[in-house]
């Protein structure tokens, strides 16, 4: 049990990848005052905490009622995954990513911090398939969803704290740190599609 909770932990922490997040943060928050701020960050994790367990309640019921079999799912989601981790570790860097994307007519806290920053399309598959019915039981799942609170509550705390840690890291180091996040999750994603074809084919 402990395994699996750390497994989920690291899969959540490299999907929401709460340090890449700080630069991205610090970038949209440029203009606002401390006190904005502690507002922003703490919308945009409760946004995202929000879209995620939403996923883990509902993600596999309607999957199920379009009929698309879960290690139809796991598969696609490894997939998709390891696509994610591949432009994590080969193409833009997560702040320079989603920088490019902001509008200063947009709520930030919402777009971009907690979507796609924290309630990445990786992070909602990886809800959806750590949390699976058939699977894992109530208390599992249960758990399994504290970790990935536990990473939210992470990712606020760093939001907070991240004038003081961007002195330190940088856009280099954010970048760095994404780049490492990235091959962790690739080789999540693969293992997801070996397990997907195994459960499938019945090995």
């Amino acid at each position: 049990m402990i395994n699996d909770l750390l497994s989920s932990f690291i899969t959540f922490f490299t999907v929401i990848d709460p340090i890449g997040t700080v630069p991205v943060f610090i970038a949209v928050t440029a203009l606002a005052s401390p006190e904005e701020r502690k507002k922003m960050a703490r919308k945009a994790s409760l946004t995202a905490a929000g879209v995620l367990l939403f996923f883990i309640i509902l993600g596999e019921v309607i999957l199920s009622a379009i009929d698309i079999p879960l290690e139809g799912f796991q598969i696609a989601g490894g997939i998709v995954l390891f696509l994610f981790a591949l432009t994590m570790i080969f193409g833009e860097s997560k702040p320079e990513e989603e920088l490019s994307h902001i509008n200063k007519k947009d709520d930030k806290s919402i777009f971009p911090l907690a979507m796609p920053s924290l309630a990445s399309p990786g992070a909602i598959m990886a809800a959806i398939l750590l949390t699976e019915n058939t699977k894992f039981n109530i208390v599992h799942q249960s758990l399994t969803t504290l970790m990935m609170l536990l990473v939210i509550g992470i990712a606020w705390l760093l939001m907070v704290l991240s004038a003081k840690i961007f002195k330190y890291i940088g856009n280099s180091g954010a970048a760095i740190i994404s780049r490492i996040m990235g091959l962790i999750l690739s080789a999540v994603a693969v293992t997801n599609v070996l397990e997907g074809f195994k459960n499938y084919f019945g090995l």
